[in-house]
């Protein structure tokens, strides 16, 4: 290749990685920050790249592909390894055939999720080789390693990476082209491997232990962790994005930088901890590295004084180290502050945002309003109980629609309104899922439900994607993850073959058929099921007769702005709405809900 150098985020560059390593399956559940993984490996058609219903399906899948001897992938965000972790342990101790490599985009500060847990822990609960890139250029070029220490040592391997490394850009030399093995997948009959009987477990479990040993021999030799010998009085051990912010801040201290962080190499870290002073330990999260080392008997400190919480910078490293003692205050790293007078952007749900009318009719049945009240009268019991999920209608949880009252993981909304009920709750519970998630792992949910004669409400918002995470298709829309057209789930039969006799299916956008559709489940004691139906409107891109509100009728009850439609604003009390935001045709909720009839659609907007 006359030209190597190519510009890539970390995502990017992991999926180009792969592909040049020779993957040949790759598997995944869309979910920030790792989602353009899959999205830049689908696009190459000569290997075989899925969207499946969730990361434990994803990890099976890639499984079942690397007991045939082919190089396989899965990619997920941190909670997703929580879903896959069964496969993922069960992959540990059968071992692989063809390389299987499992990457966990871990989101530290949490930019997208619902926590900030250090899958690090994974590896060492696994018994399994970690690797971590510290730039697109390590992404790159630890796929190729990945791949091969999964095929020479028969295991999986987890690759983890940050928010940071995913979504930051950097040079990368692409110096690899496809390599693909030659021979055809096959699958070679072996019950003392792949069958996990207790007589096949346990002789596996030695085996288990027999590569660890082999692996941290492995390990002191790994090329990419490397020393780079500065000052003897301060030597720092860090990976990962860490190690950029530490080499900034102390640009003259000696560097252990670690890009294969489990098993640890024992030996290259006491040669490099006996030629320094003062050894510290800079990572993100919690003491990992640190803690490790300890054990190992060496002196070392690191989150004395480093945060365990939230991303690190170079500003965080310098007052921090500075307060430590490692720097003179003058040598603090000031941060770059953002340009002034710019406009915070609350989280909102999006004009047109089919979600919008089914959470106003929530609020309105369950009285919300009121739990915003200050009272002083103890917690407050709200009318209707309404049990969250993970998606874009978590943004209802915010004000002005404030209906969200639950949101732990994906599908667990449902179990949770389950759970409450037979708790004996005496308020109706209603439960909230969207179609994507649905998919991932409602559906034992409802099953449960339907088997221990629930009385709940289940709302499942069909907005026909994934919309969080960037539109991605899933089961019930019928196109692949590489664009081809295949079977779509109905929902609907689904639903009635699980055994629901009252499902629903309601238009978003009309106002009336969607609080009638919830008041008649909400009145029967069984499990009652609403599927409410209306495209993204991120995915509509014809727009026509944004709507318009016409001052002289307008008596400014301030309902219309109680949607928190980001097209509907006001100015010294005057409601307007806001053209080039508003979705028109699309969504007419606002029109319908408006008691003076003020609003009505205009011209096109050109």
């Amino acid at each position: 290749m006359e030209n190597n150098l190519q510009l890539l985020s970390g995502n990017e560059a992991l999926a180009l990685g792969a592909y040049h390593a020779g993957v040949q399956l790759a598997a995944a559940y869309p979910g920030t920050p790792s989602t353009e993984i899959l999205e830049n490996l689908s696009r190459f058609k000569d290997i075989y790249a899925e969207w499946s219903t969730n990361e434990k399906v994803a990890m099976e899948v890639a499984m079942g592909a690397a007991y045939t001897g082919a190089r396989a992938m899965v990619s997920m965000k941190h909670v997703g390894l929580n879903v896959a972790s069964d496969p993922f342990m069960a992959a540990s101790i059968t071992g692989i055939v063809g390389g299987l490599v499992v990457v966990c985009a871990d989101d530290p500060q949490i930019h997208s999720s619902q926590n900030e847990q250090d899958n690090r822990h994974y590896a060492r609960l696994a018994k399994v080789p970690m690797l971590e890139p510290g730039d697109s250029q390590d992404a790159y070029d630890l796929m190729g390693y990945a791949f091969d220490i999964s095929e020479n040592f028969d295991t999986p391997v987890l690759l983890r990476t940050t928010t940071r490394i995913s979504h930051s850009k950097s040079v990368v030399d692409v110096n690899r082209t496809r390599a693909v093995k030659n021979q055809q997948p096959t699958f070679h009959y072996n019950v003392q491997k792949y069958v996990m009987l207790p007589v096949n477990a346990l002789p596996r479990h030695a085996l288990v232990e027999e590569r660890m040993v082999k692996l941290a021999d492995y390990v002191e030799t790994f090329p990419m962790n490397q020393i780079t010998r500065g000052s003897h009085d301060l030597g720092i051990v860090t990976s990962g994005v860490a190690y950029n912010y530490a080499r900034e801040v102390f640009p003259d201290a000696s560097f252990l930088r670690l890009a294969m962080t489990w098993p640890l190499p024992e030996k290259m870290i006491k040669e490099f901890a006996d030629g320094v002073k003062r050894l510290i330990v800079i990572e993100e999260l919690d003491p990992f590295l640190q803690d490790n080392i300890k054990a190992m008997g060496i002196k070392v400190s690191g989150k004395e004084f480093i945060p365990l919480v939230g991303e690190l910078n170079t500003r965080i490293v310098g007052e921090r180290s500075a307060g430590a003692g490692l720097l003179p205050e003058s040598e603090k790293v000031e941060a770059m502050s953002p340009a002034p007078g710019l406009p915070r952007r609350p989280p909102l749900l999006c004009p047109g945002c089919p979600h919008t009318g089914i959470y106003f009719v929530l609020n309105s049945i369950g009285q919300r309003s009121r739990l915003l009240e200050k009272k002083d009268d103890g917690p407050q019991e709200p009318k209707l109980i309404i049990t969250g999920d993970i998606g874009c209608y978590t943004l209802g949880a915010l004000p002005p629609l404030n209906v969200l009252d639950t949101t732990a993981c994906m599908g667990a909304g449902i179990g949770q309104a389950l759970g409450m009920e037979k708790a004996g709750v005496k308020n109706r519970v209603v439960a909230v899922i969207g179609d994507s998630t649905f998919m991932h792992s409602g559906i034992t949910g409802l099953v449960d439900a339907v088997y221990n004669d629930g009385h709940i409400t289940i709302l499942i918002l069909d907005n026909r994607t994934t919309a969080m995470t960037g539109h991605q298709d899933h089961p019930g829309t019928g196109v692949s993850a590489q664009g081809q057209d295949t079977y779509a789930v109905d929902i609907e039969a689904l639903v009635r073959g699980i055994g629901v006799r009252d499902v629903k299916v309601v238009n978003a956008f009309n106002l009336k058929e969607v609080r009638a559709g919830v008041r008649d489940s909400l009145d029967r004691p069984e499990v009652s099921v609403v599927i409410v139906r209306g495209n993204c409107a991120m995915l509509v891109r014809k727009r026509a007769h944004p709507r318009v509100i016409d001052a002289g009728k307008c008596d400014q009850c301030g309902i219309c702005l109680r949607l928190g439609c980001p097209a509907i604003q006001s100015e010294d009390g005057q409601p307007f709405i806001e053209a080039t935001l508003c979705a028109g045709d699309i969504c007419t909720i606002c029109e319908q809900l408006c008691p003076q009839k003020a609003i009505s659609k205009s011209e096109d907007v050109a």
